[in-house]
């Protein structure tokens, strides 16, 4: 019989000390404990690392190669496991291309819609653009006022210049006895030469027809022959003046565009057949940003107000005017401010047009020049390259720019000019997913049968498909927005909606804290999708902290007692109400009250100076205006989505970056103007990004703890008596680091469709440096030693040098005393890194008058936690 739990025994992957667990199946079940007890190695480093192996190796060996693979865990037993999908807190992809509605498959749904049920219209007039049948035609002919009398005509030409001798020739072959020429019927022998240089329009006479039953046939075949002699149109004219024109293709006759037939691929901004020509489908172009390449709009030219070219006495100035001077014969002193926006559209970018207006001040008259500019600004920009300034330099000056040819749709005019109840699919992809949904729903009330018809299950797939977002807490994202613009909260949340679309049963999900972002009224909602995956048959596993989600869970595991070293234990496992009633749960204490984090007596007073945003519009921000006191501890909360970040990092942080340290932060802040950077000197934004993306990257290193170590290995008696200087103890330079490994301390081994084998330096042992390094010794420990002590045991070594135990002593107080020195970057998690980044910040000595700011600091932290990070 298949076991109704999953049964763990003798895990011991990093912390985790022997354990042996029982998991219930199919239940929500949250594991839990302080940062660094071994929950996410449980989670993620055994149970879905072994899930997923068993997965990959039930493939043949030929879709293996192309697989990544996890490492056998270092567990004993682990049976009743299912296939396992993770969900982790990452970013759901890096690609410029990729969107929230790529990412949901529901963009694919939409350009389905759009091939089958789209209505084009012509990108030029606007006009509704309609492919019909013969039996179409007869059919709406036919519905005109019984006893119309009606002409049927073939335009062989609409509003050209030409002779058209040949034409003529073929019309009288073909047995046509009369055309119509410029509005006037005329027989086909009594044509006179026409003016080559005037514009005609020629139509054939097919047959003259008077509505009434038992025509069809006649007025079939008619239609039929006017169609094959025109490629594709044919117009019924009666006889009081009213006309219209039909067409079996694509096309707008006006115009003379027509359209191709329409696939899926038309509507892809990464295809060929559906890209904006100008940008490949990227909706944005990289060029020079005026904001950037101006330093101050108050100077004249020649005062330096193009910042490339700001030093009066570079070469690159000089050139600059003398190049300007010679074109034009004359000198620059307008204030940039002062220029007239044509002249600086040919200052900033150079113009290929062969008269641009180029205007000028000398001796108090303004100029205008009609001539061309001959492209003197990419003309100095080659000769600034020339002389020595890097390229890199340049991009300095340059950013991405919404292309100005699809307005950052992504989509050829053709595309965006297909439309269903009078929108285009780039108007729908820009709407809310809230807004998504009214108008789908209402859309059914907008179609004829046939397209209803045709567009049912499509439309049941993009409804449900919203519908999840929305369930998700992600009702206020649109379907365009790039999917690397997401945090990792949104990213996972999006990635469980598209789970629960998937509809799968009997499988094992793990996720790493789904809650972190969101707002408390939306947890509600969470929670009922995480139900919902466990209603369908699934084991859902979450490492969570949120209190509401441990004790709506099925079951909890606890991680303890401490973390790092002092973690790796199961201290409790079981119902979350017998979790409360545990005396050795840390956790369960502060769920039952017995511990709290406690609101302060006292708040400081915040009647002092402030920081003031005016008209503050960036994203979905409506023109606020917001003040911020100074010298106190301020918390800005709201829904996800409500433009908490918008308003702090994309707007204050910005504008104080560019204020303050003269920050080249590329794009606009977003507001007029903020008040009361006189009364601060420095700014620090510290996020939840790691500290290093390689290995080599370590808390250690980060903080600067690393280069004072070094330098107290360099001056021990052995270490000069050898000539050691502290590079020598680093493991990233030739000198000290073992070359075998190049200071990795492993080696990585291919093994083709297997997993690549990791395996320790058989020359240093894993220790990553050399004999000789190693033999150097400060209190008895060589630097790979101390390098694999935690923050508390370096605390204690190195208690008597000041500025290394300053340091230790930052990372204790934010709760780090835990990790290693040496622990790398890659193995930190988002609030471990940014706590690391705030022990870096705290550890420098400080004048005050610092403006901090902290992206959602309690990710990832146990409430013990949280209580030390508010204290520092």
């Amino acid at each position: 019989m298949a076991s109704e739990n999953i049964i763990i025994r003798g895990a011991r992957e990093h912390n985790l000390k022997n354990i042996d667990l029982d998991l219930p199946k199919n239940k929500l079940i949250v594991i839990t404990g302080l940062s660094g007890s071994g929950k996410s190695t449980l989670a993620f480093d055994t149970l879905y690392a072994e899930g997923q192996r068993r997965y990959v190796e039930s493939l043949s060996t030929y879709a293996r190669q192309f697989l990544k693979r996890m490492a056998k865990p270092a567990v004993d037993i682990i049976e009743g496991l299912s296939p396992a999908i993770a969900i982790e807190q990452k970013k759901t992809s890096h690609n410029p291309r990729s969107t929230v509605g790529t990412v949901t498959e529901i963009y694919d749904y939409l350009r389905l819609l759009f091939a089958r049920i789209g209505i084009p219209h012509c990108y030029k007039c606007k006009r509704p653009i309609t492919s019909l049948s013969v039996d179409e035609i007869v059919k709406r002919i036919m519905a005109f006022p019984p006893k119309t009398k009606l002409i049927i005509l073939s335009p062989v030409v609409i509003n050209q210049k030409g002779g058209f001798k040949k034409l003529f020739a073929k019309i009288r072959k073909e047995g046509f006895s009369r055309i119509r020429l410029d509005g006037e019927d005329i027989e086909i022998e009594n044509i006179k030469k026409t003016d080559k240089n005037k514009k005609h329009s020629i139509s054939i006479i097919i047959d003259r027809l008077i509505i009434k039953p038992g025509i069809e046939k006649r007025l079939a075949d008619s239609i039929e022959l006017g169609l094959s002699m025109s490629d594709g149109l044919v117009m019924a004219d009666t006889f009081d003046g009213h006309r219209v024109l039909f067409s079996e293709k694509a096309a707008c006759v006006k115009c003379n565009i027509s359209y191709p037939e329409f696939t899926p691929a038309c509507f892809s901004f990464n295809s060929p057949q559906g890209a904006c020509p100008k940008c490949d489908g990227l909706g944005t172009m990289y060029e020079i940003d005026p904001e950037l390449i101006i330093s101050d709009d108050e100077l004249s030219l020649r005062e330096g107000a193009v910042s490339i070219w700001a030093d009066r006495n570079s070469m690159h100035f000089i050139e600059f005017i003398e190049s300007l001077t010679n074109c034009y014969g004359c000198d620059i002193f307008t204030p940039y401010k002062d220029l007239p926006e044509d002249f600086k559209k040919v200052l900033l970018y150079g113009s290929k047009d062969d008269k641009i207006p180029f205007y000028f001040e000398s001796k108090g008259r303004r100029h205008k020049y009609e001539k061309s500019f001959e492209g003197i600004i990419p003309k100095l920009m080659r000769i600034y390259k020339e002389k020595g300034s890097d390229r890199d330099k340049i991009k300095e000056y340059m950013r991405y720019r919404p292309c100005p040819f699809c307005g950052g749709t992504r989509l050829n005019k053709i595309a965006a000019s297909v439309k269903i109840a009078g929108m285009g699919i780039s108007e729908i992809t820009s709407l809310s997913i809230y807004e998504s949904i009214i108008f789908f729903k209402s859309l059914s009330g907008k179609l004829n049968k046939k397209d209803l018809a045709i567009g049912k299950i499509i439309l049941k797939e993009i409804s449900d498909r919203l519908g999840f977002l929305k369930n998700a807490g992600l009702g206020y994202l649109t379907l365009d927005r790039a999917a690397n613009s997401l945090s990792g909260g949104e990213s996972q949340r999006i990635r469980l909606a598209t789970q629960i679309g998937s509809k799968l049963t009997g499988v094992l999900y793990v996720l790493d804290e789904p809650s972190i972002g969101l707002h408390q009224c939306d947890n509600e909602k969470l929670l009922d999708i995480l139900k919902k995956m466990r209603d369908l048959g699934n084991t859902v596993l979450i490492v969570e902290h949120d209190e509401n989600i441990i004790l709506n869970s099925d079951h909890v595991v606890d991680m303890g007692p401490k973390a790092g070293i002092n973690g790796g234990e199961v201290i409790f496992s079981g119902a979350p109400d017998r979790l409360l009633k545990d005396e050795k749960s840390l956790t369960g204490q502060y769920l039952s009250g017995k511990k709290a984090i406690e609101l302060p007596e006292k708040r400081r007073p915040y009647n002092g100076p402030c920081l003031v945003i005016q008209k503050a519009s960036k994203n979905n921000l409506k023109n606020i205006d917001a003040k911020f006191p100074l010298g106190c501890f301020t918390c800005v909360t709201g829904v996800s989505g409500s433009g908490k970040s918008t308003l702090v990092i994309q707007t204050l942080y910005k504008m104080a970056s560019q204020r303050l340290h003269h920050a080249r932060i590329k794009g606009r802040s977003g507001a007029n103007n903020i008040c009361g950077f006189e009364h601060i000197d420095n700014v620090i934004n510290i996020d939840q990004s790691p500290i290093g993306k390689t290995p080599r990257s370590n808390p250690g290193t980060y903080t600067g703890i690393f280069t004072h170590i070094r330098e107290v290995f360099s001056k021990t008696r052995d270490a000069k008596i050898r000539g050691y200087r502290p590079g020598r103890f680093s493991f990233n330079i030739k000198g000290g680091r073992c070359e075998a490994c190049k200071g990795d301390g492993i080696i990585k081994i291919e093994m083709h469709f297997l997993p690549d084998v990791y395996v320790s330096c058989d020359v240093c042992q894993g220790k990553r440096y050399n004999r000789e390094t190693l033999e150097i010794r400060y209190k008895g420990k060589n630097i790979e030693e101390v390098l694999n002590m935690t923050v508390s045991q370096a605390y204690d070594f190195f208690v008597n040098i000041g500025h290394i135990r300053d340091k230790l002593q930052t990372l204790k107080d934010v709760g780090l005393e835990y990790i290693k020195i040496g622990q790398p970057a890659t193995t930190l998690s988002g609030g471990e890194a940014q706590r690391v980044k705030l022990a870096k910040e705290l550890g420098k000595r400080s004048a005050g008058r610092t403006l901090y700011i902290l992206d959602e600091p309690t990710t990832g932290l146990h409430a013990d936690e949280i209580r030390k990070l508010l204290n520092v």
